[in-house]
């Protein structure tokens, strides 16, 4: 199976006041369709950096090396020098952030935002625009859709947020998914049912996702491959089993060591 997205010696750096800031150190990995790859590791390892790298939504003052390689089609493209990323954001590679208030518009009502989102990349007429996105809510579980369609974004609870923030990154069918510790906001259950939507996301469309996490736990439940990410360098990629069962990196081994462990008396 050929990767659907490709990121080969990655360097990023940053520029502040006359002082250069190594944010990556030239790191590689891939992402198959069908996957979700973890990306794991402290905060200030890299990770987010990692994913706005791909999307290209890096300050003016980054300096970005290397090659991000997505199969568009039948071959790949550079995104680091493709010019018309807006063809792809949204469209064939979305972004799931750890805060949905900050994504969603407290002005825009939900269905509204959806439609927004279906408009920028598909010429359709709006009525069909809506019927897509009744069926997107109904996809990510969303109680009454048509209902929900109507509200703003305070109307919902954090979990609903967070829902509808996954509908508009998967309402255009896109390859790749790019999670950025998406249910660090939210209460254990809810949490365990957005993490079950992407393995349900995984399944059912095929989508390669790139899930950010310092949290093991949810690596546990969700990963397929596991990378391991320290101060900006990659120390260990395995699939998910040997991570826990066998893990070669001194760091992987304290990530695993600082789990918390809950002794029954």
């Amino acid at each position: 199976m050929e990767p659907v997205l490709k990121v080969e010696n990655l360097k990023v750096s940053f520029t502040l006041e006359e002082q250069t800031i190594q944010a990556l150190k030239g790191i590689s990995f891939h992402v198959n369709s069908g996957e979700i790859v973890a990306l794991v590791g402290e905060s200030g390892s890299g990770k987010s950096v990692t994913c706005y790298s791909i999307l290209k939504l890096l300050p003016k003052y980054a300096h970005i090396e290397g090659k991000i390689l997505f199969r568009l089609e039948n071959s790949y493209v550079d995104l680091l020098s493709f010019k018309k990323m807006q063809k792809i954001r949204g469209n064939y590679i979305s972004m799931v952030f750890q805060e949905p208030s900050a994504v969603l518009n407290p002005l825009l009502r939900i269905g509204e935002q959806i439609v927004e989102t279906i408009l920028a990349h598909k010429d359709i007429s709006l009525e069909k625009a809506k019927k897509i996105a009744v069926e997107v809510m109904k996809k990510v579980k969303i109680p009454e859709p048509e209902r929900r369609f109507y509200q703003y974004p305070h109307e919902l609870s954090g979990g609903l947020k967070q829902r509808v923030a996954i509908a508009i990154a998967i309402v255009n069918n896109p390859k790749v998914l790019l999670a950025d510790e998406p249910t660090t906001a939210l209460d254990v259950t809810v949490s365990t049912q957005i993490l079950n939507l992407f393995l349900e996301l995984k399944r059912d469309l095929n989508i390669g996702i790139l899930l950010i996490t310092h949290d093991l736990g949810i690596v546990a439940e969700v990963a397929d491959r596991v990378i391991v990410l320290y101060k900006g360098e990659i120390v260990e990629e395995a699939d998910v089993f040997q991570i826990f069962d066998n893990p070669s990196h001194p760091y992987t081994k304290k990530l695993l060591s600082s789990r918390p462990v809950l002794k029954l008396d």
